[in-house]
């Protein structure tokens, strides 16, 4: 039908019986036709297939949620068969119960303490780090004169931090929000310059015709512009900072994740040792989820390929 009026509205076209602007409102409508049904046959298809794309995703999200479950459910089974020895690697309901055993005031004396110094070693290191990174950034001498200072000192492991912090700072909370800080310190500054080293050249032309100063430049074009990569920092910067305050707690503490690590092994207890690896990989991924949230919220402007449309 729809190819019949098509022919019949070239034909009037041709022989003039139709005026030009009611051929062109003609044609219009025959194109909005054609793509209603291609909308139309869009939709039945996926009603036919029974799901979309988005609850696709969010099966595979609750399946990553189970992964985790199954596998400790599989230590649970192979503990029990005597496949796993229990006396080095404990079965999860063992685990379990030190852990209410040891009451939830004591366990929350140490999550809250380790979780008190990631989030000021990782403050402290994160905004140092922006501001050295954005300074680095815009100027090329500073980061000719800086970069293969702070490359060395990437490279210097967490341990070896540990003695000079307390011979300098003593034994108290100041070393171990310091070597936070440090470990949080250097990815960020790596995703700043990255980040505004990679800005296009259009963007900072613009900035230049309006004839921003620096300042205003970094604020207005090239630290929005470098957000996508400095949240890719900070999410491995703050991943960074629960490994380096777990060095931190080795040494000089009395409470902490880190310090029940430590206590676990000094009193042959792998149950500890085991529960207290959990607790830092929950609290990993807690504030790791945060930081993801707190990404997509400023970055709601972003339009990116989130992988439904890859399946």
């Amino acid at each position: 039908m729809a190819i019949d009026d098509a022919l019949t509205l070239r034909n009037s076209s041709a022989s003039g019986a139709v005026p030009a602007h009611e051929a062109h409102e003609r044609g219009a409508t025959q194109a909005a036709a054609v793509s209603h049904a291609v909308t139309a046959r869009r939709d039945v298809a996926e009603a036919g297939h029974g799901e979309t794309a988005e609850q696709r995703l969010r099966r595979w999200h609750w399946a990553g949620l189970a992964l985790p479950v199954v596998f400790l459910g599989a230590i649970e089974l192979l503990v029990r068969a005597q496949v796993l020895p229990a006396n080095l690697v404990p079965a999860p309901s063992s685990i379990a119960g030190t852990m209410m055993h040891m009451g939830g005031e004591r366990l929350l004396r140490h999550v809250v303490a380790s979780t008190l110094r990631v989030l000021a070693g990782f403050g402290l290191g994160a905004a140092l780090a922006v501001l050295i990174g954005a300074a680095m950034g815009l100027s090329s001498r500073l980061e000719a004169l800086f970069d293969p200072s702070f490359q060395a000192l990437r490279a210097i492991p967490s341990l070896a931090w540990v003695p000079v912090l307390l011979l300098w700072m003593g034994i108290d909370e100041a070393p171990k929000v310091a070597l936070v800080a440090i470990g949080a310190f250097f990815p960020v500054h790596l995703a700043v310059v990255a980040g505004i080293r990679n800005v296009e050249r259009k963007l900072v032309e613009l900035g230049a015709v309006y004839r921003l100063s620096p300042a205003r430049m970094l604020t207005r074009i090239l630290l929005p512009a470098a957000l996508p990569q400095l949240f890719t920092g900070l999410r491995t910067g703050l991943s960074l900072a629960w490994m380096f305050v777990v060095a931190a707690e080795l040494i000089a503490a009395t409470r902490g994740l880190g310090y029940l690590l430590s206590d676990g092994r000094e009193t042959g207890r792998p149950d500890i040792v085991f529960g207290a690896i959990i607790l830092l990989a929950l609290m990993g991924k807690l504030t790791d989820g945060a930081m993801k949230a707190l990404e997509a919220r400023v970055l709601v402007w972003r339009d990116t390929d989130t992988g439904e449309r890859r399946g």
